[in-house]
């Protein structure tokens, strides 16, 4: 079974929609894949703007809602700040520490807390879908 490559699920994506895959559409698909940090769409734009300056935000912004939609991309909505999208296609389940101050995101994984939400979902006779754990709190720099 060969594993698709982002820009065969977004060509994919689009045809279904009726859309087709532009060459703008690909370069907001390769900034986005190459930045690993928790973007919003103000810094997305802004890294596409240095590879091709005709393209608006609208488009970065639709673009990563069809990132969204065909899950190469999450949308993420930290409490009390803007959306921001990460990477989802081939990255494993993580958590995620807030800084309340400054906003630095620390991804995490936990595999007790992992095994506590299964074991509250199984005593609740409860089919988890996904879920989303977000610690806010002070990080170190902030705090010194």
């Amino acid at each position: 079974m060969r594993i698709k490559d982002e820009y065969s699920i977004l060509k994919e994506h689009v045809k279904e929609k009726g859309l087709r895959i532009t060459p703008q559409r690909e370069v907001v698909l390769d900034a986005f894949l190459g930045t690993e940090r928790h973007v919003d769409v103000e810094s997305l734009y802004i890294l596409v703007k240095k590879r091709d300056a005709s393209i608006s935000f609208a488009t970065v912004y639709r673009t990563l809602k069809l990132l969204c939609e065909c899950e190469l991309a999450k949308e993420l909505k930290f409490e009390g700040k803007i959306t921001r999208y990460e990477h989802k296609y081939n990255h494993k389940h993580h958590d995620h520490l807030v800084c309340a101050q400054c906003g630095k995101i620390v991804e995490f994984h936990n595999d007790k807390i992992e095994e506590i939400q299964d074991k509250v979902a199984r005593e609740n006779n409860f089919k988890v879908l996904n879920h989303h754990l977000e610690i806010n709190g002070i990080c170190s720099s902030c705090r010194n």
